[in-house]
């Protein structure tokens, strides 16, 4: 069975903002390009960005729902990074130089009883993804629609951070990829294990509060709190809205 990519997206800063794709070329043994290429270290970590660390060194959206509702443009020729959010308007700035103004912008989306946003890094080695191998999100459409089923109206799909959906499978079909390869345009990735969500699922990505159990959803429904799977990039190529997605 053959599907096609529906949706492309990259999260330059992980958990603050995200932004839609046209098209994309992967690289093997790398995450997507400028996916989660910084991060914001909050003050009781000592990361660096020198080497991949978990997401518990960083302000996330677990932590902090508010930071769900940044949306991102990131200009690859300037180094410019644009957010925009529903409460604190618009941010234009160079994650590498004015990383201040970001922490300043965003800070007050951190609860009070949380550890506090410092310094936003930049990964020497590869994104910081929540799998310690460069890895790739794939989210299967068939399995969302799933989940709004069992929900009884719509849900967002930006609550997954995918960085890529496809459509034509049917739903949960992606677990039965992993240790399996995919052929997604002109791309090859190989699976390798389930995406286990948290809680920043539950947050509006217009809004940021807390206002669908996503959790409690997966659980009652099917027995895990699992969504998308992750992959690696196993072959270079080009992969835009509308490819073909085939099961290896």
């Amino acid at each position: 069975m053959s599907g096609h990519v529906t949706q492309l997206w990259r999260h330059p800063v992980k958990s603050h903002g995200r932004e839609a794709l046209g098209g994309v070329t992967l690289t093997r043994g790398q995450t997507l390009p400028w996916d989660r290429h910084w991060a914001v270290v909050h003050d009781s970590s000592k990361a660096d960005g020198s080497e991949w660390v978990p997401c518990q060194n960083f302000s996330i959206g677990s932590k902090a729902p508010n930071l769900a509702a940044i949306d991102a443009k990131f200009d690859e020729a300037t180094g410019q990074l644009t957010l925009t959010h529903p409460a604190l308007g618009r941010l234009v700035f160079n994650p590498d130089t004015k990383g201040e103004q970001l922490i300043a912008w965003a800070g007050a989306l951190i609860p009070q009883n949380r550890a506090q946003s410092e310094r936003v890094v930049r990964a020497a080695t590869q994104g910081f993804t929540d799998t310690s191998f460069p890895s790739i999100s794939i989210m299967n459409a068939a399995s969302h629609r799933d989940v709004e089923s069992h929900l009884g109206g719509p849900l967002e799909t930006e609550r997954w951070r995918g960085n890529i959906w496809v459509d034509g499978f049917a739903p949960w079909e992606e677990f039965d990829w992993i240790g399996k390869r995919l052929s997604i345009g002109a791309a090859e990735l190989e699976i390798k294990e389930r995406v286990i969500r948290c809680k920043h699922t539950t947050a509006s990505p217009k809004t940021g509060a807390r206002d669908i159990d996503t959790l409690s959803l997966l659980n009652e429904g099917w027995g895990h709190q699992d969504f998308g799977v992750y992959a690696e990039v196993t072959r270079s190529g080009k992969v835009e809205i509308g490819d073909t997605v085939e099961a290896l």
